[in-house]
């Protein structure tokens, strides 16, 4: 059974949307409070979940569904890379974990925004907390599964896969 590149976009933006609702769950249900690199990955997914949303509704052609799924692909390449450091950043050992910074929030109204996107893509020692576990994978090496699983979806879509 062949599925429509326009189902397959709309599924894409589905799964980024209800990423982003599991990820409000965590903060608002659970408590639990996003890191710099936490809120990156929520940009990224949400950039992935508008693109393929827009390319849903769109319905482009052939050379659209390219363009539309390379973006996708992108944001979600730059997503697990993010994903992948934070992943990383976790598995220092302690004296290697860099040090803990002011808030997201005071960074954004007190530095300049050079600086806060570098914190936001680099991480802080806030970073290296482990708050929750599935099957021995934190939030983040979930978070980075999902990037490859939405990369390689839209890779698909760009190669024609979808009719």
């Amino acid at each position: 059974m062949r599925i429509s590149s326009r189902l397959a976009f709309f599924l894409a933006s589905l799964f980024c949307f209800a990423a982003l609702g599991v990820a409000a769950y965590f903060q608002f249900v659970e408590e639990l409070e996003p890191c710099p690199l936490c809120i990156t990955q929520r940009l990224f997914i949400l950039a992935v979940g508008l693109v393929c949303l827009i390319a849903a509704i769109h319905h482009p052609s052939k050379t659209g569904k390219t363009i539309y799924s390379i973006m996708a692909s992108v944001f979600a390449f730059g997503g697990m890379l993010v994903s992948a450091r934070h992943v990383w950043i976790q598995n220092l050992p302690a004296e290697e974990v860099p040090t803990c910074g002011p808030g997201l929030s005071y960074m954004i109204k007190n530095f300049p925004l050079t600086q806060t996107i570098e914190a936001m893509l680099s991480g802080t020692g806030e970073c290296a907390d482990i708050l929750w576990t599935f099957l021995g994978l934190s939030i983040p090496a979930w978070t980075c599964i999902a990037f490859l699983a939405l990369f390689v979806w839209n890779v698909l879509i760009s190669r024609g896969r979808f009719s």
